[in-house]
């Protein structure tokens, strides 16, 4: 069984983040975790940018804290919530440079942020009235689950990174009838984002998405809608496959990767076989543009089949998450 060292390093400090100064250190560091761990996602700047910008539900000087040793970043750990059907989700996520691991680090960073979530969840909980709980997205990784229940989580759901070769055979599938794939234009970014919207409130839990959510998906780096496959039927959104190929990232990996970040049908077009076809076309799309391998996350437990349909299309499962839960510690009744 793993043990947690919890004796802190002399020279440790914790400190709000400083978008300004800290982005590349903090890059690097991730980056490092990254490699260490094996995941597949790499906190390039620009990446790390994007996905720490400012929203009235995350405000990065306010909601990132750094530890550093003697001047040096050795971790971070950041919190943002979003309402999730009737309750509301304060996600923690802390990570700690591979050398500096085991030495208690983690579980002051931990501490810390919770904290933080505790006091915005005081303070929403006397408006919305709503039960508020932590949650943290953990790789299956050595220490991962010892960490998770030595600091009082329970785990709560799992998943998968799935991956498919694209070296494989891919079977064509033809598209339900009345339907037919267009090129995405701007003036659509509002109806697919809308449709897949509609279609992800059938998953456990759907997050509540608001107009930061748009407009931030669409000002992601190396977004290309020419990537996208959307169907439809006359003028409404069917359902689409919306890929996107991380070049930065691949670079720093050494693939060349694609990733199905939304797969999404609407309900009157589930179970004609859409999905197969949208995520057929893309994988033939994909390996026409010299990618090797397609990607997705997915949770074992999704509602819609979606398991079943990524496995029939030679998904195959690549590496394992889980989500894990925890009570805000102080939180008052609502």
């Amino acid at each position: 069984m793993t043990t947690i060292d919890t004796r802190l390093p002399r020279g440790l400090t914790l400190r709000a983040y400083d978008p300004a100064a800290d982005l590349a250190p903090v890059s690097a560091m991730l980056c490092r975790v990254s490699r260490h761990d094996g995941n597949d996602w790499m906190a390039t700047e620009a990446i790390l940018a994007s996905e720490w910008e400012a929203t009235p539900r995350f405000d990065p000087a306010r909601d990132i804290i750094v530890a550093e040793v003697d001047g040096a970043i050795v971790g971070t750990a950041a919190a943002s919530w979003r309402r999730r059907g009737d309750f509301v989700g304060h996600e923690v996520s802390p990570s700690v440079d591979p050398a500096w691991r085991r030495r208690g680090i983690g579980t002051a960073l931990l501490g810390a942020i919770e904290a933080r979530a505790a006091a915005v969840a005081e303070a929403q909980r006397r408006e919305d009235r709503l039960e508020h709980r932590l949650a943290a997205f953990l790789d299956v990784v050595e220490g991962a689950e010892a960490f998770a229940r030595a600091t009082g989580y329970a785990q709560h759901t799992c998943g998968f990174v799935m991956r498919r070769p694209l070296s494989a055979p891919i079977e064509p599938r033809p598209l339900p009838d009345g339907l037919e794939v267009r090129q995405v234009e701007p003036d659509q970014h509002r109806a697919i984002w809308d449709a897949d919207t509609e279609a992800f409130r059938d998953h456990a839990e759907p997050a509540v998405r608001d107009e930061d959510d748009f407009r931030h998906w669409f000002s992601q780096p190396d977004l290309d809608t020419s990537l996208w496959r959307v169907a439809w039927a006359d003028d409404e959104v069917a359902g689409s496959v919306m890929t996107t190929i991380w070049k930065e990232e691949n670079k720093l990996l050494g693939v060349r990767r694609g990733w199905f970040e939304h797969v999404s049908v609407r309900r009157p077009w589930r179970g004609q076989g859409l999905a197969s076809a949208l995520i057929a076309d893309s994988l033939v799309m994909l390996r026409e543009l010299g990618i090797d391998d397609a990607m997705l996350g997915v949770h074992a437990e999704n509602p819609t089949g979606a398991v079943g349909v990524y496995e029939r299309a030679g998904f195959l499962v690549h590496k394992h998450w889980a989500l894990w839960r925890k009570a805000i510690p102080g939180l008052s009744a609502g």
